[in-house]
């Protein structure tokens, strides 16, 4: 599934060196096989992510996370591409729900900080991040964007995307689930 996001069990148990029945005996379903790869991927992910010093200008911390982020996603681009058309977008999100809330507990600090946007919902923002990373692992599988420019694409698209607007002070009303666009 790492070279062929569409990879039947077949191809995959073939590529393992293994027989179909043995691939079918651990998962039940492609579906179950994209969920376990998927599981242990965030696993992995989640190790090198850990790692990374959060501390400090939340614009900063934020590069570092996008970059490292980045070449994870680059990483598994076909397993991410495999996911998304086979599994459900809510197991999904709960796979990456720890992921998520990292990214979520930084853009809040550099909300606090006032160096990022408060006038969208954090949900959103957080969103719009996933999708840009996603996005740019089907550009580069597609050959559309050099591997290797990827990862500053993506930082230079979120970091102005979370800036504070020109002529606005950064105010903390997201928490209380409110936004210049919900009132």
């Amino acid at each position: 599934m790492s070279a062929d996001p569409e990879a039947t069990v077949d191809d995959i148990a073939r590529a393992a060196g293994l027989g179909r029945m043995t691939v079918y005996g651990h998962f039940p379903s492609r579906a179950a096989l994209v969920e376990a790869a998927v599981i242990e991927a965030v696993r992995d992910g989640e190790e090198t992510l850990s790692a990374i010093d959060l501390t400090g200008d939340a614009r900063h911390a934020l590069t570092r996370l996008l970059e490292t982020s980045w070449s994870l996603v680059a990483e598994s681009s076909a397993l991410v591409t495999a996911a998304s058309t086979t599994l459900p977008t809510t197991r999904l999100q709960e796979l990456h729900a720890h992921p998520s809330r990292r990214v979520e507990d930084l853009l809040r600090r550099g909300q606090e900080q006032g160096v990022f946007r408060t006038d969208l919902p954090l949900g959103w923002l957080v969103g719009v991040i996933h999708q840009v990373l996603h996005g740019a692992a089907v550009e580069t599988r597609a050959g559309r964007v050099p591997t290797a420019d990827a990862g500053r694409l993506v930082v230079a698209t979120v970091r102005p995307m979370l800036a504070v607007p020109a002529g606005e002070r950064s105010r903390p009303d997201h928490e209380a689930g409110g936004s210049a666009l919900t009132g």
